[in-house]
């Protein structure tokens, strides 16, 4: 195996798994962790991740491929995750990712050296649809017309930190 965590990779994941009595809760943030390493979760990646938790790979994959948040292929550098749920539909929804689509020159699951896009199920932001999700960062009660100016704010702020607009 030539991929291998970070030393500060492999002490949060050491650090995790004292808090544990089982290392399978430690997955979800093990695969987090190699992906922002790594760019996407390659099988190499999946294996790196059981074999650092003692995992078979079976469960490392099946936990990798059931969430929409982790990318098994290469994909831009920041993903923008659109959510199209109920609520969202409802409120403009659709009119949104269109309007990605658009300004952005992809279709929903398609990714260029910048952006990948998403349709997203559900972002658990119902309250303020429709919503729309980059990392950590919320854009909520979000309009067509403000498309450009959160791409414009993606472009200056690839890897957004934990705020909600």
């Amino acid at each position: 195996m030539s991929l291998e965590f970070s030393a500060e990779a492999q002490k949060k994941i050491a650090a995790l798994c004292e808090r544990y009595p089982s290392k399978k809760p430690v997955v979800l943030a093990a695969l987090h962790l190699a992906q922002k390493e790594f760019g996407h979760l390659s099988d190499e990646a999946l294996q790196l991740v059981g074999h650092t938790l003692d995992l078979p790979y079976a469960h490392v994959f099946g936990v990798a491929t059931f969430y929409t948040m982790f990318r098994r292929e290469p994909g831009g550098k920041t993903t923008i995750r659109v959510c199209t749920n109920i609520s969202c539909m409802l409120r403009g929804g659709y009119d949104v990712l269109a309007a990605f689509e658009s300004k952005l020159g992809l279709t929903k699951g398609q990714s260029n050296k910048d952006f990948g896009l998403v349709e997203e199920e559900c972002i658990a932001a119902c309250a303020n649809a429709p919503a729309v999700v980059c990392g950590t960062k919320y854009f909520l009660d979000v309009e067509p017309a403000q498309v450009e100016e959160i791409i414009r704010y993606l472009r200056e702020h690839p890897h957004p930190e934990s705020e909600v607009v």
